[in-house]
């Protein structure tokens, strides 16, 4: 069932409320990261001042390994999110993924929706991913797709996959079949690096699996495991629907992040990766890239603060970015590169 524009946006708006005020995590799975220590080094001949953080991540310089998660769009209290966000991701020099677009797709609400996400007047320098559903990607759609991307001038395209989401969903869309072949065929259609993220479920083995069977090449320049351990995406959905949560082992369901790290990195060891999904502390940033991560990614921690100001965010981000920094300061590595060396303690 095709769900109407204004039925998109009231969506939208009920996902930000639900996510304000619900209570949206996961209850009994964790992102796994608690299980590892960071190696402290009493010696470290480091110093905190000098420590480097800059990175490059689908070919675009970031001052940190941090990208702004995709959050939201098409709600009239997106636009201020959006631009509170975007803000300070110029200021601090990080990345940032916009929310879906699938309403900018629509020929007569488009343009009107386009607003909510038109954030380059304030950010003119950062990495701009704009957003699509696996589901909604097609050949027909491409030049939709383009026209949305072209309209927010991002510099890539995250396509997220969410099948567990959809299921949930009032009139979601159930039907991934030959979802695949429309990826690589996209790829091929659309001038747009693609990253190919979850929302929260987590992007493990099995998905690599499915991603390499056909061959001939990846369409990927980066996959975004966004595991299990933060916002469960599938009790947010219940909650929007129901009321409740009428389904409690599907809230629960997913890859701990961790695990997805660890498992898309060993089967495709140059793809570009990030962490996401749970990741709330320069800590865990820390942790996420030991285990092969490129960089992380912060969604529903930044939400309040999004709706504050950009101040706000800018100094939510900060704090997280000061403690990375003295992360690395404590192990004696005075960059990402010497930080990715270095080995966790499991305490499993």
């Amino acid at each position: 069932m095709t769900v109407e524009p204004d039925g998109i946006a009231r969506r939208k708006r009920r996902h930000i409320d639900v996510c304000l005020d619900g209570d949206v995590n996961y209850t009994g799975v964790t992102t796994g990261l608690e299980r590892y220590r960071l190696p402290y080094n009493a010696l470290t001949q480091t110093s905190l001042a000098d420590i480097d953080l800059s990175t490059e991540f689908m070919g675009v310089p970031l001052r940190a390994p941090l990208l702004i998660g995709a959050m939201t769009g098409g709600a009239e209290l997106s636009g201020t999110i959006n631009r509170n966000l975007a803000v300070a991701a110029q200021e601090l020099g990080i990345g940032m993924m916009l929310g879906s677009q699938r309403i900018m797709l629509d020929e007569a609400r488009g343009e009107q929706a386009a607003a909510s996400f038109a954030v380059r007047n304030v950010a003119p320098d950062v990495l701009l991913l704009g957003n699509i559903g696996l589901a909604q990607l097609t050949k027909e759609a491409v030049p939709n797709i383009a026209k949305a991307l072209d309209r927010v001038d991002a510099n890539a395209l995250a396509v997220h996959t969410n099948p567990l989401q959809e299921a949930m969903q009032r009139h979601g869309d159930t039907d991934f079949a030959g979802s695949l072949s429309h990826l690589y065929d996209v790829a091929d259609a659309l001038d747009y690096p693609l990253l190919l993220k979850e929302v929260g479920h987590g992007i493990g083995a099995s998905a690599v699996a499915e991603l390499t069977r056909l061959g001939n090449g990846l369409p990927l320049a980066a996959i975004d495991v966004a595991g299990a351990g933060g916002t469960s995406w599938s009790r947010v959905e219940q909650l929007v629907r129901y009321g409740e949560v009428r389904y409690p082992h599907l809230a629960e369901w997913g890859i701990p992040t961790s695990r997805a790290v660890i498992e898309v990195r060993e089967a495709l060891p140059q793809m570009e990766l990030v962490a996401s999904g749970g990741i709330r502390t320069g800590m865990d940033a820390a942790k996420a890239i030991v285990l092969g991560a490129d960089v992380v990614a912060i969604a529903r921690p930044l939400l309040e603060a999004a709706i504050e100001s950009d101040v706000a965010v800018t100094d939510w981000l900060q704090r997280f970015i000061d403690e990375l920094r003295i992360c690395l300061h404590g192990c004696g590595t005075p960059d990402l590169t010497a930080l990715r060396a270095i080995r966790l303690t499991n305490l499993a």
